[in-house]
């Protein structure tokens, strides 16, 4: 029998008569091992134990693993690095991990990392100060460096030993990025030594570390590079041109407002040369002063946020009974079967659910297939899925003209065209034939619930559920509550959303909702803005230059200009003179200019590429853009924007159409890109404070017009000297 000696809370420790000791990490009060500081100091204690007895003749080798099935460990405990605020602090514990992670790279014996599952931050790191490391083919098994994700870097060796390893640029891609790499990528790579079946490791697990510690070492650990790989990357002048490529990506990827991505480049280059000691003190030191930054900060707060839709119920806001659960959702329909409905489709099948799409015309229910299968193709060519996995998720989709296999469906997703009394008919048409326990939800981005209950029989088996554009890249998902939509289906959609590797956030019934409502004054400001005379790129770059991802008036082309110009009407109709249509836009919605999909809108584009802002826009549509410009200063076109949104928003939370700041938060970042690295919206708003953006919209209502009247609930928040978030905080 081995010598045992678990503690609480793990990781623990056991030898076997012929040397073998394995550490394995398996916390009983978590779902996965997290590295908090407990683990930490029990770990340094069990690297202790091993170096001596390593010294005594006791232990000939060591394996560390995991006792959770699809998980080695997530990393370090998100809520110490969120209590860092000093640098200092943050230096030393870098530190600290760096020195337990030595000791154990430093054992008189060889180790093992065994990955059986998730592995991520410092436990990719603890993997790396192994001698050698082994990926099963688990389909969680993984290695990634999220810290970057962040606003942080590795700081436990991870920048010092990945180049060392897998090669500069290798290196690069993940410490850079955060993706994770699976499989024989890994392998290859040099990540890993081997890739094993899970099966075999469940059945054998000590003869597989006994294999790889004692009797068949692997003869080679490490990146095999080519002369030409080693030739660029082992010479300063080829380091420097890796660098300089690397740094002018990561520009015009985050426009230089993150950090962190910038100071690992810094890190990675002045380590070059230097000793691994020497290297972990730049890594610590750099590490540290990221820790107590504010963009940091705000990553970690977006971070919460995700996670904690990730665990949502969907009736954490909601009164009523306790303990509802969701319905399993094993066959979905789909109606209409346009670019959404195809995108809606392939997402469900991919996730292993049956899929049946309808239409009206056969062509329609073709080109719905057709989308579907060139999404599979797209994720099989970027090697997220095998080509295999990918034909078996297709098969899973059928469709067809009539309600065949309606009948026995658990959900359906209606997806046609955005008139209300065309989706009124199409669902009453669709309850007639599906099962009465089956659940109704409408892709709506603007149009009310409730008016689309008032045609159904069975309301409370309805609700809203807003997929954005294009469905496979935007995570958002908007889950519209209805006056009658009872919590089971509430729990339920927002299950399927989870499911489908969305993010839910739950909003009740109201025009635009939240991510709509709050952009439909923004894109209608620079609407006005243009109509003073500002140009199209000062409007969209003083955008950029906050961090958005495209500027407003490039972001219309994308929706479509005939799309947002009804959008804009609705919300008119709901909330009248303060959301006139600017007249830019209502000019140009009856023009045939309507933006990529039309091939120009305010730019001019080469299929979906856009080619620049169309000059032949000014002076035209009857003088509603003039054609002369006139300078109006970036910080007067950002301000207007960003002050059309918060007021809009504080609207929106005194209405109750979501439930809190940090919701609204959430589906504004996961909507429209709003910038992490600001937080929020509203945390931004807070930032600034009520008070400040309260005195710059009475100046511009003074020097604008009563569009930028303070809303009241604004103006509340200002005069008790509030903030959003501790107005509408998260309900418990």
């Amino acid at each position: 029998m081995p010598d045992t000696n678990p503690p609480e809370r793990g990781p623990f420790l056991e030898i076997h008569r012929d040397g073998l000791a394995v550490i394995t990490f398996d916390d009983p009060t978590r779902g996965a091992n997290v590295l908090t500081e407990g683990v930490l100091r029990e770990l340094d204690r069990l690297v202790g134990e091993l170096a001596a007895r390593a010294r005594a003749g006791d232990v000939r080798g060591v394996a560390v693993r995991s006792g959770k099935v699809g998980s080695f460990i997530v990393g370090a405990d998100v809520e110490a690095i969120g209590r860092i605020e000093d640098p200092d602090q943050g230096a030393e514990a870098g530190r600290q991990g760096q020195r337990i992670y030595l000791a154990l790279e430093r054992l008189p014996v060889p180790t093992v990392a065994v990955i059986n599952g998730t592995c991520m931050g410092g436990g990719t790191e603890l993997a790396l100060a192994c001698r050698y490391r082994i990926l099963t083919d688990h389909p969680k098994a993984g290695l990634a460096l999220p810290e970057v994700q962040l606003g942080i870097l590795p700081g436990w060796g991870g920048t010092t030993r990945l180049p060392r390893l897998i090669g500069l640029r290798s290196a690069l891609d993940l410490l850079l990025t955060g993706k994770t790499v699976r499989g024989q990528r890994a392998r290859k790579l040099g990540l890993v030594e081997e890739v094993v079946p899970q099966t075999v490791l469940d059945e054998r697990p000590e003869s597989v570390f006994r294999r790889i510690l004692f009797d068949h070492p692997p003869d080679h650990t490490g990146a095999r590079r080519s002369f030409l790989q080693r030739a660029l990357e082992d010479t300063a002048p080829g380091r420097a041109v890796i660098l300089r490529e690397a740094r002018k990506t990561v520009m015009e990827k985050t426009g230089g407002h993150y950090p962190a991505p910038l100071r690992i480049l810094e890190v990675v280059r002045d380590s070059m040369g230097r000793s691994v000691e020497e290297s972990m003190e730049i890594e610590a030191v750099a590490l540290g002063e990221l820790l107590a930054s504010r963009v940091s900060k705000h990553l970690l707060h977006v971070f919460h946020l995700r996670e904690r839709a990730r665990k949502s119920t969907g009736l954490e806001a909601e009164t009523g009974p306790t303990g509802v659960q969701p319905r399993e959702v094993s066959e979905l329909g789909v109606v209409g079967a346009g670019v959404m409905g195809g995108g809606i489709a392939q997402l469900a099948a991919e996730k292993g659910i049956q899929v049946r799409m309808k239409d009206i015309q056969h062509e329609a229910v073709a080109s719905g297939l057709r989308h579907a299968r060139s999404l599979f193709d797209r994720s099989v060519s970027r090697h997220r899925m095998r080509e295999p996995e990918a034909r078996q998720a297709m098969e899973r989709i059928s469709g067809g003209v009539d309600y065949g296999g309606f009948g026995q469906l658990d959900l359906v997703v209606e997806a046609v065209v955005e008139r209300l009394d065309v989706k009124q008919t199409v669902l009453r048409e669709v309850e007639d034939r599906v099962p009465d326990s089956c659940i109704l939800a409408t892709n709506t981005s603007t149009l009310s619930v409730d008016a689309m209950a008032e045609a159904l029989s069975r309301p409370q088996n309805f609700c809203g559920m807003h997929f954005f554009n294009p469905v496979h890249k935007m995570p958002l998902v908007e889950v519209i509550r209805g006056e009658a939509t009872s919590h089971v289906t509430l729990a339920t959609v927002v299950a399927l959303t989870l499911r489908l590797g969305k993010v839910p956030v739950v909003v009740r019934n109201g025009p635009g909702f939240v991510v709509n409502r709050i952009l439909g004054p923004y894109l209608n400001e620079a609407g006005h803005l243009l109509a003073e005379g500002a140009s199209i790129e000062a409007i969209d770059e003083a955008a950029t230059a906050f961090g958005m991802p495209m500027g407003p008036l490039r972001l219309m082309d994308e929706v479509g200009i005939d799309i947002a110009r009804k959008a804009g009407q609705i919300l008119h109709e709901a909330f009248g003179d303060r959301m006139l249509p600017s007249a830019p836009l209502e000019a140009l919605g009856a023009t045939e200019r309507l933006g990529v999909k039309g091939g120009g809108g305010f730019y001019r584009y080469d299929g979906r590429k856009a080619l620049g802002p169309d000059p032949e826009l000014y002076g035209s549509v009857d003088g509603a853009v003039p054609t002369t410009r006139r300078e109006i200063p970036e910080a007067d076109i950002r301000a207007r924007l960003l002050l059309m949104m918060i007021n809009e928003a504080a609207r929106i939370l005194d209405e109750g159409i979501v439930a809190s700041a940090a919701e609204l938060d959430l589906a504004m970042i996961m909507g429209t890109g709003f910038p992490p690295f600001r937080g929020g919206l509203l945390r931004f708003a807070d930032e600034v404070h009520p008070r400040v953006l309260v005195e710059r919209l009475r100046e511009y209502q003074a020097e604008v017009g009563p569009r930028f009247a303070p809303a009241e609930p604004l103006v509340r928040l200002a005069r008790e000297d509030l903030t959003f978030y501790a107005s509408w905080p998260v309900p418990s």
